[in-house]
C-alpha cells in the first residue's frame, strides 16, 4: 500500500505494526538512555569483552576448516582442537612478527644516535628562531622530576601487564568458543525455526567477519610487499621491518596507514635527510591511497556493509569503548551491532539505507528503479518485490 507525498510521488504507507502508542520523542529518549547505560557497562567490562570478542572472530575465521574436517569424518572434538591449534598459531605468528620487528629496531637504532642528536640540535636552532629558546626548553625539562619518570615507567609496566592479561583471556576464550563451535550449525538451524531473521543475521555476521579478515590480510600483504620494494629503491634501512609494520597496522582501519608511515619516514630523515623522508611519505601515500582507499574498500566495504565514513566513526567509537583492541575490532563489532539491531529487525531496514555501502543490499530487499504512474519523467527507488 502506498500514499502520495506533496509532489505526488508514491511513498510506502505506514503499516499498523509501525505505529507506537508512545510519542516518538519518548521512544528516542528512552532508547538513548538505555544505549548510554549499555555503553558504560561495556566500557567497564572492556578487559573481558574485547579479548572474548577477538577470540570469537579468530574462531569464526578458522571455522570453515573445522566444518570441512567434520565432513571428512573427523570427530567433532578433534576438529575443534585443530581450530584451537590454528588460532593459537595465528596469535603466535602475530606476536613473533611484532617481536622480531622490535628486536631488529633495537639493534639498529644505537648506530644512529649521533645523527639523531644532530637533528635535534638543528631542530632546537630552528625553534629558537620562532621564540622557543634553549633556556625555555630546559625549564620545561627541569619540571620533569624522578617522580614523573617513575610514574611514566609505572604506566608502561601497567600497559604491559594489561596486554598480558588480555592475551591470557583471549587464549582461554579461544578454547571455550571452539568447544561451543561444535554445535554452531545446530544452534543456528534451531534458531531459524523460531526466529529466522535472527538466524539469517547471525549467519551474515559470521560470513562478513570472515571475509573482512581475509580481505584485510590479503591487501595487507600486498601493501607490505609494495612498501618494502619502495623503501629498498629509496634506500631506507630496515625495509623488511617497516613492511612487517605496514602489514600489522593494516588491520587498524583509517589510521593504520599513518602509524605504519611515521617510523620509516623518521629513519629515512635520520639516515639520508629530508629528501629521502619526503620520498617515503610520497611512496607510502600513493601506494596506500590506491590500494587501501580505492581498491580495498570495494572488497571490505561489501563484506562489512557500511560506508567509509561509518567505518571511521566506528573506529573512534570502539576505541573509546573497548580500548586499544577496539581499534582492531571496530569493523567486526559494528557488523555485529548491525546484524542484531538492523538486519534482524524489519522495522529498522531504513537504517541500512543510510549506512550500507551498497544500496542494492542496504534494505535487505532487491532495489531497483520503477516509474511512478503518471510521472513519466521521475523515477523513484522502490523494492522490486513491492
Amino acid at each position: 500500500m502506498t500514499t502520495a507525498d506533496h509532489d505526488g510521488a508514491a511513498v510506502p504507507a505506514e503499516s499498523p505494526s509501525d505505529r507506537s502508542p508512545l510519542p516518538r520523542y519518548v521512544l528516542v529518549t528512552v532508547g538513548l538512555a538505555a544505549l548510554a547505560v549499555t555503553i558504560m557497562v561495556v566500557r567497564e567490562l572492556q578487559s573481558i569483552i574485547a579479548p572474548v570478542f577477538l577470540a570469537l572472530n579468530l574462531v569464526l575465521i578458522v571455522h570453515p576448516l573445522q566444518a570441512r574436517l567434520v565432513r571428512l569424518r573427523m570427530p567433532r572434538f578433534a576438529a575443534a582442537m585443530v581450530t584451537v591449534v590454528v588460532v593459537l598459531a595465528l596469535l603466535a605468528a602475530f606476536f613473533a612478527l611484532t617481536g622480531w620487528a622490535v628486536a631488529q629496531l633495537v639493534l639498529v637504532l644505537p648506530s644512529y644516535t649521533e645523527k639523531m642528536l644532530g637533528i635535534v640540535q638543528d631542530a632546537a636552532e630552528w625553534l629558537a628562531t620562532v621564540g622557543l629558546t634553549p633556556a625555555f626548553i630546559e625549564e620545561q625539562f627541569a619540571a620533569i622530576d624522578a617522580n614523573s619518570i617513575a610514574g611514566a615507567a609505572g604506566a608502561v609496566f601497567n600497559n604491559i601487564s594489561l596486554v598480558v592479561g588480555l592475551l591470557t583471556t583471549a587464549v582461554m576464550a579461544v578454547f571455550f568458543v571452539a568447544m561451543d563451535s561444535m554445535s554452531f550449525g545446530q544452534r543456528i538451524r534451531t534458531t531459524a525455526a523460531v526466529r529466522p531473521r535472527i538466524a539469517t543475521a547471525m549467519t551474515s555476521f559470521a560470513e562478513g567477519v570472515r571475509r573482512y579478515w581475509i580481505v584485510a590480510t590479503i591487501f595487507g600483504l600486498i601493501v607490505a610487499v609494495l612498501d618494502v620494494i619502495a623503501l629498498e629503491i629509496i634506500g631506507v634501512p630496515l625495509a623488511l621491518v617497516w613492511g612487517v609494520l605496514a602489514f600489522l597496522t593494516n588491520y587498524i582501519p583509517n589510521v593504520g596507514f599513518v602509524i605504519g608511515l611515521v617510523p620509516p619516514a623518521l629513519l629515512a630523515l635520520v639516515d639520508q635527510g629530508w629528501v629521502a623522508a619526503l620520498w617515503v611519505v610520497i611512496a607510502f601515500s600513493v601506494l596506500n591511497f590506491v590500494i587501501q582507499s580505492i581498491i580495498q574498500p570495494k572488497f571490505t566495504g561489501e563484506s562489512v556493509g557500511v560506508t567509509p565514513f561509518v567505518s571511521f566513526l566506528s573506529l573512534l567509537f570502539w576505541y573509546w569503548v573497548l580500548g586499544a583492541l577496539g581499534a582492531l575490532l571496530a569493523l567486526p563489532a559494528t557488523l555485529l551491532l548491525k546484524a542484531l539491531l538492523v538486519d534482524a529487525d524489519p522495522r529498522a531496514r531504513w537504517v541500512n539505507n543510510l549506512i550500507a555501502s551498497d544500496l542494492r543490499t542496504g534494505s535487505g530487499l532487491p532495489i531497483g528503479r520503477r516509474r511512478v504512474a503518471g510521472r513519466s519523467s521521475r523515477e523513484v527507488i522502490v523494492p522490486l518485490s513491492g
